[in-house]
């Protein structure tokens, strides 16, 4: 047997042996490890925000610096941590073993991603501390504001251009991977459900990417050559910003969100000790959430100025993606049906995923209909139902599947018992958290705000003291999960008796993965 990855030095040493590495586990954990470090920095801007809205008037910060702290937050989690997530962790690591190679298809361009990924993320955060004060503008960086405002956007805005090659990259080497280097006899319908929602998220990365690429380069020339593509005092329209923000940002929802559906159908069915129910119908509603994902970005706009017409078709088209959405969560449900459950970390995990994901998709209801969309547009409201589905969504599907492949990683378990814990601790926190941010939203508190009035005090209380046993939840999690990686118990090769290919390989895996490439003649879920 040759030594396992983690073992294995090649003509590097040290942490050469790492950063040069063209092995795809290396790589997926290189990103675990970055991803990981600022996921961290992230939620301690979040708790930070919480505790300036613990209660009216200053506490701990002013105004501008709330604002720069928001803006941080926001490009940290969602360039630095949602959006490369699942794909870059567990995609790199785990997609050639479940679909039967040895690698990727291109491995030193895979490595060349991280590479652009940790310079992208670099410079990003570089805006904090150069020229005239950290950014201010939000994430998205709204036209006109992003080129008029006098503290240091560009490099945030570079920053967030680069992460997006990374993202192409990715996205293009799963493609070919998948389409060149399946193991024999696996078909497409016999791939498990995870590499499908990587391929629906790796052409979503490829075609959609671009665009904002394009559009952070609009911005850079309005500030520095004053071209005026969204000036409207020299002619330009910021609503074209939006639109070509949103035609990006929306399809990136799902580039966060599709993987964690993946990662929750590998799961349900392992824990349940029975075959997922409706293997194409997920494959299926994975695609097409994928296709109409990208007709959708008109409803983040629906207060900002458009014809009758368009707010019709892109309200109509929102409810419609909630279809495929829905099948999903139908078939998770239905597989638990008369299941013989193995209550394990990882299954509470998923469990509360479909909890919180099916909270924040009906939520989402409320914004895609016009007549609601406009009473909560811009207040607290919206804020609840995006971190019920990007944080909700992807946050529970990463812990459920670093629990769930933590063994075939390291080739140890974790502490059940602290696992378990560290779950309960941090759900009671994020329902505490987010959930008042719904009505506080219904009762007209704007977002993004410093400050608020008396009677929105009692709510933030609640908010403010669920991000506290939130942050809590975290600190056991990662703790656990650290110390157990050096000292745990040695794991089997197949802990949870799961069916996919990645079960059968010793853990942590050896070198190459296989010593020989398996053939494969069933369906992936099919039980004995």
């Amino acid at each position: 047997m040759e030594p396992n990855y983690l073992e294995y030095k090649g003509k590097y040493k040290g942490i050469f042996a790492w950063i040069f590495s063209t092995d795809h586990k290396r790589i997926g954990l290189l990103y675990l490890y970055a991803v990981g470090a600022f996921f961290c920095v992230g939620a301690l801007l979040g708790l930070l925000m919480k505790l300036e809205l613990i209660a009216p008037d200053k506490t701990i910060m002013e105004a501008q610096v709330y604002n720069s702290v928001f803006t941080l937050h926001g490009i940290t989690m969602i360039f630095l941590v949602v959006i490369p997530g699942l794909p870059a962790v567990f995609g790199n690591f785990l997609l050639p073993i479940m679909i039967g190679a040895k690698d990727v298809a291109f491995p030193k361009l895979n490595l060349l991603s991280w590479w652009v990924y940790v310079f992208g993320a670099l410079l990003a955060l570089s805006s904090q501390f150069m020229g005239s004060g950290p950014p201010d503008t939000g994430w998205t960086f709204y036209a006109p504001y992003s080129f008029q405002t006098q503290s240091n956007v560009l490099p945030a805005v570079m920053g967030a251009f680069v992460l997006g090659f990374s993202s192409i990259l990715t996205g293009l080497n799963f493609i070919v991977t998948m389409h060149r280097m399946r193991a024999p006899g696996m078909g497409w319908f016999r791939m498990p459900l995870f590499p499908w929602t990587l391929y629906a998220t790796a052409w979503i990365q490829l075609l959609a990417t671009p665009i904002v690429g394009i559009t952070l380069l609009m911005i850079v020339a309005e500030r520095t050559l004053g071209i005026g593509f969204f000036d409207p005092a020299k002619g330009g329209d910021p609503i074209l910003y939006q639109h070509l923000f949103w035609i990006y940002s929306h399809p990136a929802v799902y580039i966060m969100i599709l993987p964690a559906m993946g990662a929750i159908s590998e799961i349900l069915p392992t824990f349940s000790k029975k075959p997922i129910f409706g293997y194409k119908a997920l494959v299926f509603s994975s695609l097409a959430i994928a296709l109409v994902g990208y007709f959708v970005w008109g409803h983040h706009m629906f207060t900002a100025g458009m014809s009758g017409t368009a707010l019709y078709a892109f309200s109509f088209l929102t409810f419609l993606v909630a279809i495929p959405s829905a099948i999903k969560v139908f078939n998770w449900v239905s597989t638990l049906y008369k299941a013989s459950i193995d209550m394990q970390t990882p299954f509470y995990w998923a469990t509360s995923f479909i909890f919180v994901f099916m909270i924040g998709g009906f939520s989402g209801l409320v914004l895609g209909a016009l007549a609601t969309n406009v009473h909560v547009h811009d207040t607290a409201f919206v804020v609840a139902h995006f971190h019920f589905i990007v944080f909700g969504g992807v946050g529970y599907a990463f812990f459920g599947a670093i629990h769930y492949w933590f063994p075939k990683i390291w080739g140890r378990m974790y502490d059940v018992k602290w696992a378990n814990f560290g779950w309960l601790t941090f759900f009671i926190g994020y329902l505490a958290l987010y959930g008042p941010m719904f009505y506080l939203g219904l009762v007209g508190m704007p977002r993004r705000y410093f400050d608020y009035l008396p009677e929105y005090h009692g709510p933030n209380i609640l908010s403010s003291l669920g991000a506290i046993v939130m942050i809590g939840g975290l600190a056991i999690i990662i703790t656990n999960l650290i110390i157990s990686s050096r000292r745990g118990e040695t794991a089997k090769a197949n802990p949870w008796g799961g069916s996919t290919l990645e079960w059968t390989v010793p853990s942590p895996p050896p070198l190459e993965n296989f010593e020989e490439i398996p053939v494969v003649d069933k369906n992936p879920y099919e039980y004995k």
